[in-house]
């Protein structure tokens, strides 16, 4: 393939085998996200604090369905 980029498989292995010290089956059955993630790689998005959760709440409030007068539906009735 022209132009493909080269994947360093022997050093993720390298890392998930000896570093992490998972067996074969282990490092094979991981998903390349779970993976970065033992591994401490970052690039994620930040985790959802109260601030952001109050941010977007009220940017995007609660309409229609289950909300009655800007309360939630109690579903016990």
């Amino acid at each position: 393939m022209s132009g493909a980029r080269h994947f360093d498989w022997s050093a993720l292995m390298r890392a998930g085998l000896r570093d992490l010290r998972l067996t074969p089956a282990q490092f094979w059955a991981l998903t390349p996200v779970e993976l970065a993630v033992m591994l401490g790689f970052e690039g994620g998005a930040e985790p959802l604090n109260r601030a952001r959760l109050e941010e977007l709440a009220a940017r995007f409030p609660d309409r229609g369905r289950g909300v009655r007068k800007g309360k939630p539906h109690d579903r016990s009735e």
